[in-house]
């Protein structure tokens, strides 16, 4: 699987800026990539060294505006968590 395709955007929010204090990034990933492609993916776009990767799937979620009714999509987070030393500017990246 292509790297673009594996990693498809940071999430930024104020829980995930919290976490990149301790040097823990979080990304939206495809349904299908595996904890090692995640791995690989994000040492060749960034060029750091990873040292875990936590996945979270999540469930489509029911929606309904007025009569129609509907899901939102399943998304799948990844925590990443690199080595001492490196450093992901998601800002610029």
């Amino acid at each position: 699987m292509d790297k673009y395709i594996v990693i498809k955007r940071p999430i930024v929010t104020e829980k995930s800026t919290k976490l990149a204090e301790e040097n823990k990034y979080t990304f939206e990933v495809d349904k299908r990539a595996n904890k090692i492609q995640i791995k690989e993916a994000i040492e060749a776009l960034f060029d750091v060294k990873v040292k875990k990767v936590n996945v979270m799937n999540g469930k489509p979620k029911a929606k309904r505006v007025g009569q129609y009714q509907g899901f939102k999509p399943a998304v799948s987070k990844a925590v990443i968590t690199l080595e001492e030393g490196y450093k992901i500017d998601i800002y610029t990246a």
